[in-house]
Formats: C-alpha cells, sequence, structure tokens
C-alpha cells in the first residue's frame, strides 16, 4: 500500500471522525444531563441537510410545517400541564418557549425559501429553524416519561426516531439530495493527494466546537450548572438548578451541533430523510467508547471509528458497517469487569 492512499484514507477518516464527533458531544450532553439517548439527533442533522437543499432549490422546506406543527403541540401539552398544577404564572413563558421562539424562523423561512438571497442566510435561517427540533421531541415524546428507566427511556427514543423519520419522508420525499459545498476548491498535499475544502472545513470546525465546549463547561455558569445536573440531579435542584431547564438547555445544545453536522456532511454524501439514523449509530459507538459521559475520550472514539470506518470501506468494504460496530464489543466486554454496581442501583434503575 502506497503513502498517498494512506494520507487519502486518513484525510477521508479524520473529516467523517470530524462529524461522529459533533454528534457524539451531543449524545453525551444530554444522556449525562437526562439519561435519553438522544437517537433522534440523527434526524435532526438529516433535515437540517434537506432543508438547507429546499432552499437552495427555491422551494418551501417541509421542516417549516413540521416544526410549526411540534409548536403548536407542544404549546398544547405545556399549557395543560400548568393549568392542571395551577402554575398559571409560567403559562407566558411556555407560550414564549414552546410556541413563538421556534415560530420566528419557520415565517423567515417562508419568506426567503423563493427568493436570491445570500448563502449565508440560507445556512442561518436553516439552522435557526431545526434548533427547536430537540426541544419540541423532548417536550411531546420524552419528558412525560422522564421519571422512566433508562431502559424504557431508550425504547422511547428509538419509536420517536421510526415517528420523525416517516414524517420526514412525507414532509422531504423518498429523493436523495446534496447541497452546495460551503468553500469550494481543493488543497493538494502532493501530486495526487489533495483534501477537498468542504472536508477540511469539517475538521476545522469540529476542532473549533471542541475548543468551545471545553470553555463553555469550564468557564460558564451554564455550563457548569449542566455538569452539576448531570452529576448529581438531586444536589443540583437543591443548590437551584433547575434540572428541567438543564434538560432544555441540553437539547438545544445537541440540536444545534446535530444541524450543523447535516449542514456539513450534505456537500460530501447524499442525504435521504432517513439517513441520520446511521450516523446516529456511528456517533453512538463513540460515545459508548467514550463511556456516555466523558467528553475527551467520546472524542477521541468518534475520530477512531471514522478512520476505522475509511480503512474498512478500502479494505473490506462488504464488512464495513460489521466491523465498525464490532469495535464496541470490545468496550462493553472491558466496561462490565470494571464498573462495578450495587444491586440496590440495578433495581432502582429497572424498578
Amino acid at each position: 500500500m502506497s503513502l498517498d492512499i494512506i494520507l487519502i484514507l486518513l484525510v477521508d477518516g479524520l473529516s467523517t471522525g470530524a462529524i461522529y464527533l459533533l454528534a457524539g458531544l451531543g449524545f453525551v450532553l444530554v444522556f449525562s444531563v437526562t439519561r435519553v439517548i438522544f437517537i433522534p439527533s440523527g434526524d435532526i442533522a438529516a433535515f437540517a441537510a434537506l432543508t438547507l437543499a429546499a432552499f437552495q432549490g427555491r422551494t418551501v422546506p417541509g421542516s417549516i410545517w413540521l416544526v410549526a406543527a411540534m409548536a403548536g403541540l407542544a404549546c398544547l401539552a405545556e399549557c395543560s400541564t400548568l393549568l392542571r398544577n395551577g402554575a398559571t404564572r409560567r403559562i407566558p413563558r411556555a407560550l414564549l418557549l414552546y410556541g413563538v421562539l421556534p415560530l420566528i424562523p419557520c415565517g423567515i423561512g417562508l419568506a426567503i425559501a423563493r427568493q436570491d438571497v445570500p448563502e449565508v442566510l440560507r445556512i442561518l435561517t436553516t439552522m435557526a429553524l431545526i434548533l427547536p427540533m430537540g426541544v419540541l421531541i423532548d417536550r411531546l415524546m420524552l419528558r412525560p416519561l422522564a421519571a422512566s428507566s433508562t431502559l424504557i427511556l431508550f425504547i422511547v427514543a428509538i419509536a420517536a426516531h421510526y415517528l420523525i423519520a416517516g414524517i420526514g419522508l412525507i414532509a422531504f420525499g423518498p429523493e436523495g439530495v446534496r447541497t452546495t459545498p460551503i468553500l469550494d476548491g481543493i488543497i493538494s498535499l502532493s501530486d495526487s493527494v489533495v483534501i477537498p475544502a468542504q472536508q477540511l472545513l469539517m475538521m476545522i470546525v469540529a476542532l473549533l466546537l471542541s475548543l468551545v465546549f471545553y470553555l463553555f463547561f469550564g468557564r460558564s455558569m451554564t455550563g457548569k450548572a449542566l455538569r452539576a445536573t448531570a452529576s448529581n440531579r438531586v444536589g443540583a435542584r437543591l443548590v437551584g438548578i433547575r434540572p428541567e431547564r438543564a434538560a432544555t438547555m441540553a437539547y438545544l445544545i445537541a440540536s444545534g451541533l446535530a444541524a450543523i453536522v447535516g449542514i456539513l456532511i450534505a456537500p460530501v454524501t447524499t442525504m435521504y430523510y432517513d439517513s441520520g439514523f446511521m450516523i446516529g449509530l456511528k456517533a453512538s459507538v463513540g460515545a459508548i467508547i467514550g463511556g456516555m459521559a466523558s467528553y475527551p475520550i467520546t472524542a477521541i472514539g468518534s475520530v477512531f471509528v471514522g478512520v476505522l470506518e475509511s480503512w474498512a470501506s478500502f479494505l473490506a468494504s462488504d464488512y464495513k458497517e460489521i466491523i465498525i460496530f464490532s469495535a464496541v464489543i470490545p468496550v462493553l466486554i472491558w466496561r462490565s469487569f470494571s464498573v462495578h454496581r450495587d444491586g440496590d442501583e440495578e433495581i432502582e434503575e429497572f424498578a
């Protein structure tokens, strides 16, 4: 095997790993705060890609009607819950959070959909439109079962994925799409090895957002509140941190990361309404390597998954998926021997 082939596979693996890194960070964040393995984050990434493609094709994306419908249902659910609990003072905030804020980007999207606008505006509108989806999915499907065991929440998350994917088929259709690259051109490493500018952008964005994550959780009060909630929900509540608001922030950040994933990957990969499921599964492998708790190890594991996928595609393409998902088995075996749990904890989890 020549050095050129090794470099090509390495570059491809690092760019793919950058995508899994961003998605994996969202997985770990949501799980550590809410105990939910947020499978629909992959669908959010796919919807971001399809939404941007629709804007570039000067058509109205189906995600506008989807977000508007979800916002209406979430408003109805939250307001009815507050009325039953007698917390009428919180209704205006609920209307703002679940109704007004998600509908603003819907209106902007309708206004620019058929217009010749700068590409930056299309990308920003796509981000703003997709951003509330995680919060809305949580309010409609996951929060009513927030006190359930991790296993039940996992089953509900899978069911939410299939429901959202089915709606995606109706909203976007079965056709695959690619978007215009954000950065066009190539960077030559040698006569036969080049790096597409879009792939380089993917790696740079992943690196920068990893740094932002580190600073956010280490320096900001919101980041410290999320860490406190992830460490001990009861203790966080005792010091004035509301786990419900921490969960909302976690879903918001995870949706933002998923939207960035979709926007970055769409120029290099054909995206379909159900493409997000495989992205989410492969990102979850990196998150599992990190124990669904460690951000640095998740980042390393995600890059490893990307490089492994690149090499597996070249050496044994028919067995690529088997190789990738088999990589998590040794990690699970090792963790089963290294992590000791009390019987009382196991009974409490599955009660």
